[in-house]
């Protein structure tokens, strides 16, 4: 029973750890880009190029609370592998709106957009597998394997920009 537990979250938690290694990688350009400039604090205040990343950072650090909660519950309540796929996908979006928030701001807003859909979509496949749940329970019928059919085949939607 304990080992179908752990394989039923194991990719969740895998991207889990991906996403503390890129959180790790934001702090220290952060960390890089105070000491290029000679600031002794991680205040705002300094060059335009660490505010960008600062901000870009802070951004990043601010979604994050919600992504992991969506991730988690669309994979424990619906499905682990297209909210894996999608919370990979999500990670990506967030490197794509770090590095082109460095760049002119504009060249942010394709990943914030592509960040937010992905965000309603693991949004909704936890939703799906929570009344799932509950229709279970007070009406004893299952239909978790129509969702999950229903969200791995709108997971490669999530490809188109």
């Amino acid at each position: 029973m304990e080992q179908e537990i752990i394989g039923n979250i194991v990719l969740l938690a895998i991207v889990t750890l991906i996403s503390v290694v890129q959180n790790v990688s934001f702090a220290f350009k952060v960390e890089h880009e105070s000491k290029n400039h000679h600031s002794k604090s991680f205040q705002r205040i300094g060059s335009p190029s660490f505010e960008k990343v600062y901000t870009a950072n802070q951004n990043c650090i601010d979604a994050y609370p919600t992504f992991l909660a969506v991730l988690w519950c669309a994979g424990i309540f619906c499905s682990q592998a297209p909210a894996t796929f999608a919370g990979l996908m999500y990670l990506f979006v967030r490197q794509k709106y770090f590095v082109g928030y460095l760049g002119e701001k504009t060249q942010s807003t394709p990943g914030y957009v592509f960040g937010k859909r992905i965000i309603f979509f693991l949004f909704a496949m936890s939703l799906a597998g929570i009344l799932n749940h509950y229709i279970v329970v007070l009406f004893g019928s299952d239909m978790g394997q129509y969702i999950k059919t229903v969200s791995g085949t709108f997971t490669p939607l999530l490809l188109i920009p």
